[in-house]
């Protein structure tokens, strides 16, 4: 009985909070979020966060605030690229929190070829990861989602990004993040669309699946 309610409630359009990533403000999103809205319902609030200098506590302490405020029964998310693991962390450090499903777009899981190369590379760039949120990108962690809500991962294929210039990618990637350094286990569902790691963010495509995903809790294939 308890499972047939939380199933219905999820079943209703509500809120969507959409995490950005790297160097990015959330605008980038604007396209997405539009989407989410018109054709599925839900409202969407963009949580924006200084990746530089603010660490990954600061972040989620914030986020924690954010959500808070939003006073609703039902709350999904939606992080795309550095934004999956602020949520990731988010949801770890403040488990309790209202219903909903999870959508990480281009997020790598695991340490990022790209940011790493970067960092390698980079002594300015590498001082500003070292204390700020973007550290995740680094840091070799066994994560494994054990949250209790449904996560779906979605994935490109397009190279298109600044990734390409510094990281030799040896496998399919969406320019940027490569497609197995977005998969998590414990992960509900995982899916890999023909598009760039920005481009995600303006795909009709990963618009559908990410808000069915929302709804439904899975994917169309």
């Amino acid at each position: 009985m308890r499972h047939a309610r939380r199933a219905h409630q999820l079943a209703i359009p509500g809120h969507v909070v959409f995490v950005h990533g790297l160097f990015m403000t959330g605008s980038e999103s604007l396209v997405l979020r539009r989407r989410l809205e018109r054709q599925f319902g839900f409202r969407v609030h963009r949580f924006h966060y200084r990746t530089v200098p603010s660490t990954m506590a600061e972040v989620v302490q914030s986020l924690q605030r954010f959500v808070h405020e939003l006073q609703v029964p039902r709350v999904h998310f939606v992080g795309h690229s550095l934004g999956g693991l602020v949520i990731y962390r988010f949801l770890e450090r403040y488990p309790r929190q209202p219903v909903g499903r999870v959508v990480f777009l281009g997020t790598p899981c695991r340490p990022s070829l790209a940011a790493l190369s970067i960092n390698r590379n980079s002594r300015i760039l590498a001082a500003l990861m070292n204390y700020s949120a973007a550290q995740e990108l680094v840091r070799a962690r066994e994560r494994r989602w054990t949250m209790k809500r449904d996560l779906g991962i979605i994935a490109g294929t397009q190279r298109v990004g600044v990734g390409q210039l510094v990281a030799r990618f040896n496998e399919a990637s969406d320019g940027t993040v490569a497609v197995s350094e977005t998969q998590l286990p414990g992960a509900t569902s995982h899916i890999v669309l023909p598009v760039s790691h920005l481009g995600m963010l303006m795909s009709a495509r990963v618009a559908s699946e990410t808000g069915l995903f929302l709804r439904e809790g899975h994917f169309s294939w």
